[in-house]
């Protein structure tokens, strides 16, 4: 059986974090979509097709396997897009109680709408603290945003405050 998951997000900016999250992902589904998403209570500091190049450059530059799609998704509901392309399970990380007690919600839901699984990985330790909002915060005031994003990134926001 060809197992399709989604590994969905805003991804504004990617992090490391994400980067775990989606290589270990790869690791146990023979497809794995990257889909960036629009969420509407949240003001992106990039447009979603610069958020796809930066994914791309970033699987890419930490060597991932070859099976991982990145493309973004924001008309309809999620569930539609994994019924698109075959998936049958979502993959969330999880940082903390409070991502699980806003992620089971959703979890239900989408298994509800369209028997879409959701599993939930937890961090790699040394990323579990960092968000895409942090790094925005941090690039913002001029800080040095490298340990927590993929080289394509920090200089990509560098490049924007320069």
């Amino acid at each position: 059986m060809h197992r399709i998951a989604v590994v969905p997000g805003s991804f504004d900016p990617i992090t490391l974090g994400h980067i775990d999250v989606i290589e270990r992902a790869a690791g146990l589904f023979d497809e794995l979509h990257v889909l960036v998403v629009h969420n509407p209570g949240k003001t992106a500091l990039l447009p979603i097709a610069q958020r796809v190049s930066l994914i791309d450059q970033a699987v890419r530059e930490a060597g991932l396997p070859n099976n991982i799609t990145v493309t973004s998704w924001s008309v309809g509901l999620l569930v539609d897009y994994c019924t698109d392309v075959g998936a049958s399970v979502l993959v969330k990380g999880i940082r903390s109680q409070i991502d699980v007690a806003y992620e089971t919600p959703m979890a239900i839901v989408n298994r509800d709408l369209a028997g879409v699984e959701t599993v939930f990985l937890l961090p790699n330790p040394a990323h579990a603290h960092v968000s895409s909002s942090l790094v925005r915060q941090v690039a913002a005031l001029g800080g040095d945003v490298s340990p927590y994003v993929p080289s394509a990134v920090a200089n990509y926001l560098q490049a924007r405050t320069e």
